[in-house]
């Protein structure tokens, strides 16, 4: 164990194998190119994720900035980048609806320590034991969640007092009078738009540019439109980012607890089995023929990301799909490109803050809708219908389940149908905890984001 702590905390490995004497200027243009693109796709995704948590939309900046240079320092992966994740969005926000920021972090650092202790003790494929048919379950109950709760602010309206899934939609169903059709058409456009613009080219943030547009519109044409913005929402971003936020214990109750046990499986579930996900999809569109991610030592990177991040006022994060695709599509080659990520966040941020603050809702709206349309892959749904019923099943309960109840009893559940049902139902000679196929993963995100 003390060998594997010692390589855990060895900053130059074999990571950066890709990097020599002779081809260093090459691969620093790479990574700095591939760092900036990322950067300029993630900006309005982070604030949108943490919007969407519960939180700040600063928070999220920092949060995607800090993520990087944590697990790109101490994780597993060359290419893997760090940050705010869709499937981490309704924990965080049951946690903040009900607690606050310091009961988080603290939920975040056991969570964190709990990984670290996994990666130390050679644990790192914990994660593979998931089935690949409760996976695209949870990602699409998640994508259902996520569109549910920004239909809002696509449609110009505040938000209804339910957090729950059929009294949300009944609430918009019941204010359809209300919708303010300059916020449906911000919101079309930026979930369009930034479609289109993946399809003509990787280098193009698609996502930065229609956010722009839109918030450059609602500035002039429809300064009377009646649009809500950050500002007006959240009030002025601050520039102090990197605040120490302390762990917090709520009173002590048995509930409190039980909340508490909750919150950080989940931490250490989403984290574990998306960074498992991410990295084996990163070695695999890269193409990687050297040496492959190490999940342990991606465990312990994401215990670290878990312990630091929120306590620089950030929230949760892992290794986030879209943005290493994007990342590897536009050129990186080593972990460098996570560092050149994070300073460009930063310093645009700090550049553009005052121009964020005029982002209309109804553009993180349309950022959000695309972010839960990418997480409902139709060829890997289709994959698992296609295939054993009894996990054609198994999605399609947990896709229901996850929306309609919670993170927590959509996927245990799932997984206690899994392992009470698997030996009658599964094809004798199938592993346990089969990992899921990497080929359909890398494909789908390659779609995503290529040119």
């Amino acid at each position: 164990m003390l060998k594997r702590l010692a390589s855990f905390l060895t900053f130059w490995d074999s990571r950066y194998e890709d990097i020599t004497k002779d081809n260093w200027k090459t691969v620093a243009y790479r990574d700095l190119s591939a760092g900036l693109v990322t950067a300029m796709t993630a900006i309005p995704m982070a604030m949108g994720f943490a919007m969407a948590s519960g939180l700040r939309p600063e928070q999220g900046l920092i949060a995607g900035a800090m993520a990087c240079v944590v697990g790109r320092t101490f994780g597993g992966s060359k290419y893997q980048v760090y940050g705010p994740t869709a499937a981490f969005i309704p924990v965080i926000a049951m946690a903040m609806s009900k607690y606050d920021h310091g009961f988080l972090v603290l939920a975040s650092v056991i969570a964190g320590v709990i990984l670290c202790m996994l990666g130390l003790a050679g644990l790192g494929k914990i994660g593979r034991v998931v089935p690949n048919s409760i996976i695209v379950g949870f990602t699409v109950g998640i994508g259902i969640t996520i569109a549910a709760t920004y239909l809002y602010d696509v449609f110009g309206m505040k938000a209804g007092p339910s957090s729950e899934l059929i009294p949300k939609l009944g609430d918009i169903l019941s204010r359809l009078p209300e919708v303010n059709l300059y916020a449906v058409a911000l919101g079309l456009f930026v979930f369009i738009g930034t479609k289109l613009f993946q399809r003509i080219s990787i280098y193009i943030p698609g996502l930065l540019l229609t956010v722009g547009m839109g918030t450059l519109i609602t500035a002039t044409a429809w300064s009377t439109a009646g649009l809500d913005h950050i500002q007006s929402r959240y009030g002025s971003i601050p520039t102090n980012f990197f605040v120490f936020t302390p762990p917090s214990l709520p009173p002590v109750t048995g509930e409190m607890l039980l909340d508490l046990a909750y919150f950080v499986f989940a931490v250490v579930f989403v984290s574990g089995v998306e960074s498992l996900l991410c990295s084996t999809m990163a070695d695999r569109l890269a193409g990687n023929k050297k040496t492959l991610f190490n999940p342990d030592r991606e465990f312990w990177g994401q215990g670290l990301v878990q312990i630091i991040v929120p306590m620089v006022n950030g929230f949760p994060c892992t290794g986030a799909l879209a943005r290493t695709a994007t990342s590897i599509k536009a050129g990186a080659v080593t972990p460098l490109a996570g560092y050149f990520k994070a300073v460009a966040k930063v310093g645009m941020v700090l550049f553009m803050t005052q121009y964020l603050e005029l982002v209309p809702m109804a553009c993180i709206g349309g950022v959000m809708l695309w972010v839960a349309s990418n997480m409902m892959k139709v060829p890997e749904i289709k994959k698992v219908l296609a295939g054993n019923r009894f996990h054609a099943f198994l999605m399609i309960y947990t896709a229901i389940l996850v929306p309609l109840t919670d993170f927590l009893t959509g996927v245990l559940s799932g997984m206690v149908i899994y392992a009470l049902l698997r030996r009658f139902f599964e094809a004798p000679g199938t592993r346990m905890g089969e990992t899921p196929e990497t080929e359909p993963v890398a494909s789908n995100v390659e779609q995503e984001v290529a040119a």
